[in-house]
């Protein structure tokens, strides 16, 4: 059997969710041990899949490129890229892309504290891949779904315990009890971010559909992440 060790999986998650998801943690002391970020909903997630507008992008280093990039899903919440000599495939996606653009980016979670105290969650970016408005839209009705489903996972179970804070949470889902712990946040809140991104859909589709001007390989070249 080969030695080399299995990526993790990549959560696909709307930006609204994503921004909450301001604990992080490791299942090992091992130096190299991967860490995660907690989604509210209660799942665990190393790697992100997303796809939406790149409204923005910076050039924000001192002494070398160091690219910052802001895209924005159907909800108009953003994601924040951050990518630098580290990630020069990345880095040269964002600076050669104009805005506004379509892009698909599979990347680790980031968290950092503020001056004042709150954390803010951020992407380091592995790929970067300019894309059109029917993978966006796949994206978006794949992501509704794994949300739905996370949420209706959250209180799964035949038994359930209570929680310090009051609530109460499956016995057999372990990051729905971390959730509870860590958060204030009920994941029935996170079905209007559903709700809204698929009503964005029927929208444009009501205004005459969107942009599909790919190629019939298209989705052949879509990038597919472990899922």
């Amino acid at each position: 059997m080969s030695g080399t060790p299995m990526r993790e999986v990549a959560r696909r998650v709307f930006a609204g969710e994503f921004n909450d998801s301001t604990h992080t943690f490791k299942e090992s002391d091992e130096e190299r041990a991967p860490v995660y970020a907690l989604l509210p909903t209660g799942e665990r997630a190393n790697r992100i899949f997303f796809v939406g507008t790149l409204t923005e992008t910076e050039d924000i280093g001192d002494d070398s490129e160091y690219w910052q990039g802001r895209v924005v899903d159907p909800n108009g919440d953003p994601f924040f890229v951050y990518a630098g000599q580290y990630q020069p495939e990345a880095a040269s996606m964002l600076r050669e892309l104009e805005p506004p653009a379509y892009v698909a980016i599979t990347g680790k979670p980031r968290t950092y504290e503020t001056d004042d105290g709150n954390t803010n969650v951020s992407v380091r970016p592995e790929s970067i891949t300019e894309v059109d408005a029917a993978t966006r839209d796949r994206w978006v009705a794949e992501t509704a779904e794994r949300t739905l489903e996370r949420i209706e996972a959250f209180s799964d179970g035949e038994t359930s315990e209570t929680s310090p804070e009051g609530g109460t949470a499956a016995v057999g889902n372990e990051y729905a009890r971390m959730a509870e712990q860590e958060y204030d946040l009920p994941p029935e809140q996170y079905k209007t971010l559903v709700i809204s991104a698929l009503e964005s859909l029927e929208d444009e589709q009501a205004d005459g559909g969107t942009d599909d001007s790919a190629s019939e390989t298209d989705t052949e070249s879509e990038p597919e992440p472990q899922v």
